[in-house]
């Protein structure tokens, strides 16, 4: 009676350890700095952030901590930060 549900949760968790499979376009989240909130947000493949760093050099601690986590899960013009190894 289940089997299909139990199909569909044994997929799912396979698709949770095979990251390549997701590609985040947009995106919206707040992000809790040290002093206080901002909105970081992907559009179109582009990072946003309202924070004053972000206005004078179009990256900031938050995109570049989203771009940590998110990884492979984003498109190859929204992996702006070249990171060492």
């Amino acid at each position: 009676m289940y089997s299909s549900l139990i199909g569909k949760i044994e997929k799912a968790n396979r698709y949770a350890q095979e990251k390549d499979r997701i590609t985040f376009t947009d995106m919206s989240v707040k992000f809790r700095g040290e002093n206080e909130t901002h909105i970081t947000e992907l559009k179109n493949g582009q990072w946003h952030c309202n924070c004053d760093f972000f206005t004078t050099w179009g990256r900031c601690s938050h995109t570049m901590a989203l771009e940590k986590v998110l990884g492979p899960m984003l498109s190859e013009e929204s992996r702006v930060t070249n990171f060492p190894a």
